[in-house]
């Protein structure tokens, strides 16, 4: 702290604040994709006119993301990062009354419209991570974007519960009332937001700065969004497609829930130490171990299909996520000024989430088509090349720097 200035510890007082109600949005914005990967694949599976189109729901949540990302960027740019969280949570509560719905009637397209404005909400989300880090110290940055990471740790409880306690209240409509309740916490979302200190940025902020393209071709930058393109989308390939996978394998909808609870557990319980981990060892470091525990996990899935098999892939895919994504998060505020965030970090994740809602869309046809173990092939060559990366980037670096 000594070494720090007055202004710096002033805003990292901001910072602070911030954090707190981000990390508690996390966790309630967390409910709304664990009530969608619970149920998505299960009610898509039911609801659709052929069992390979099962997981299109989820394609379409990780659709909204993708559709979501720039837009995020702009109002946040434009409005201040405060409309874009509003919005978002309005896009939240949209996406429970109408999945409700759709399930009440069961409407297979109305019920992916539903994911799909679940995926805007959880587009929205993705940027609380950088949000927090907004004006903060470079020591307090990773900091702050692992802490408000650590919020998704109550979401990997409260999602999969409330899933577990509503699926069966209005019978025979499996889900419907979950939906409902989706609802209900994205408005306390809402409210929890309103009150983040993220004013409108000053004109200055607006222009200047590099053009987008003279960042992207920053060595550091490529290396950073294609760690962060790698980890999320094997994850959510694998993630996706587990819970159906289950129910091919004859386990129940509550073996489902709980590994899936477990999983979220997994991928945001490290954030209390992550940053921690990230200034001691270097981000490089950490997204490397996360790649690695990625393929450990689909390792698992390739050695056997009983209830713990599942659980145990399901628990090192999240942590394995979690230290590759923190870590590429962290590396992404390395390579951009203050008045170049909004643009850098929207575009980071449209890159992400542009990937992943490509692979989404395969994800059932490779279930279905190929089978479980097909699934956890995919994710080894990915994760090959983003080590490779990862260090031929750390090799130039020290040259340079001998130089």
């Amino acid at each position: 702290m000594a070494d720090l200035t007055i202004d710096e510890i002033t805003d990292d007082a901001r910072a602070k604040s911030n954090v707190v109600r981000l990390a508690a949005a996390q966790a309630l914005t967390g409910a709304n994709s664990a009530v969608i990967f619970a149920t998505g694949s299960i009610v898509g599976a039911t609801l659709a006119p052929s069992i390979s189109l099962a997981t299109v729901p989820l394609s379409m949540y990780v659709l909204g993301l993708a559709a979501g990302t720039l837009p995020t960027g702009a109002i946040s740019r434009a409005y201040g990062r405060r409309a874009a969280f509003i919005i978002g949570t309005g896009c939240g509560v949209l996406t429970g009354l109408l999945g409700a719905f759709a399930i009440l009637h069961a409407s297979f397209v109305l019920f992916c419209c539903a994911t799909f404005l679940g995926g805007l909400y959880g587009a929205v989300s993705q940027s609380y991570r950088f949000a927090a880090a907004d004006g903060a110290s470079a020591a307090y940055r990773p900091k702050a974007v692992s802490w408000v990471m650590a919020g998704g740790v109550f979401a990997g409880v409260l999602g999969p519960q409330l899933v577990q306690w509503t699926m069966n209240v209005w019978p025979p409509y499996l889900f419907a009332f979950s939906f409902v309740i989706q609802a209900a916490v994205a408005i306390v979302a809402m409210v929890v937001l309103s009150g983040v200190d993220a004013p409108k940025p000053a004109p200055s902020d607006l222009h200047g700065g590099r053009p987008l393209l003279e960042i992207a071709r920053q060595p550091r930058f490529i290396a950073a969004a294609l760690c962060g393109v790698i980890s999320y989308p094997m994850m959510n390939l694998v993630m996706t497609s587990a819970p159906l996978a289950m129910k091919m394998c004859g386990l129940s909808v509550s073996d489902s829930n709980f590994g899936i609870q477990w999983h979220i557990v997994a991928m945001y319980g490290p954030s209390f130490f992550t940053g921690s981990l990230i200034a001691r060892f270097g981000a490089p470091r950490i997204v490397a171990l996360g790649l690695l525990l990625e393929a450990a996990a689909a390792g698992i899935g390739l050695s056997g299909i009983t209830a713990p098999h599942f659980w145990a892939t399901l628990i090192v895919l999240g942590l394995g996520w979690n230290f590759s994504f923190v870590g590429a998060s962290a590396l992404v505020l390395e390579t951009h000024r203050p008045n170049e965030r909004n643009k850098v970090q929207a575009f980071n994740d449209f890159l992400v989430f542009g990937m992943m809602a490509i692979g989404s869309f395969s994800s059932g046809q490779l279930l279905a088509h190929y089978g479980w173990d097909a699934v956890n092939l995919v994710v080894f060559p990915p994760v090959a090349l983003g080590l490779v990366v990862l260090l031929l980037t750390g090799m130039a670096r020290r040259r340079t720097a001998a130089l």
